[in-house]
């Protein structure tokens, strides 16, 4: 059974909401393309359709459009989804996944085409901290010196 977890952007908002889909939801999304349009009912979102745009594999390799078939494979690329290039001119092969979905990929991004009844934020209410709760800080890394 294939796991995802499905990011569903919402450019009105700019706003990102993560949706966990298991079972046979997911496994109507194996062998779809990115670019294609699913619908929210997938994804929990009943009334919306949204559109893949991307993801990454169980490894964080991205998965490129312009590449075909749900393969891992080195390609050179000189710049694009998966790859800055630092100086002009740079080219470096990469691993990069293929645009279908298969049971290897983990993550899916999505964006919003058509929206439902309810807005988001209403579908996706915020995690409200309790009295004496800090919210999470990211501690900056320590350097170690020699």
């Amino acid at each position: 059974m294939a796991d995802f977890r499905i990011v569903v952007s919402d450019s009105k908002t700019a706003q990102a909401y993560q949706v966990t889909v298991t079972g046979a939801a997911a496994n109507k999304i194996i062998g779809k393309n990115i670019g294609e349009i699913i619908s929210g009912d997938l994804a929990g979102l009943s009334g919306y359709t949204l559109k893949l745009t991307g993801g990454t594999d169980k490894d964080g390799f991205p998965i490129r459009p312009d590449l075909p078939g749900p393969t891992r494979r080195k390609i050179l690329v000189a710049g694009g989804v998966g790859f800055h290039p630092t100086h002009e001119g740079e080219r470096r092969r990469k691993s990069m996944r293929g645009r279908e979905i298969s049971s290897e990929v983990t993550q899916i991004n999505t964006v919003v085409v058509e929206y439902g009844q309810k807005p988001l934020a209403e579908i996706f209410p915020k995690k409200e901290l309790k009295e004496g709760e800090a919210p999470e800080e990211k501690k900056p890394k320590e350097r170690k010196r020699k």
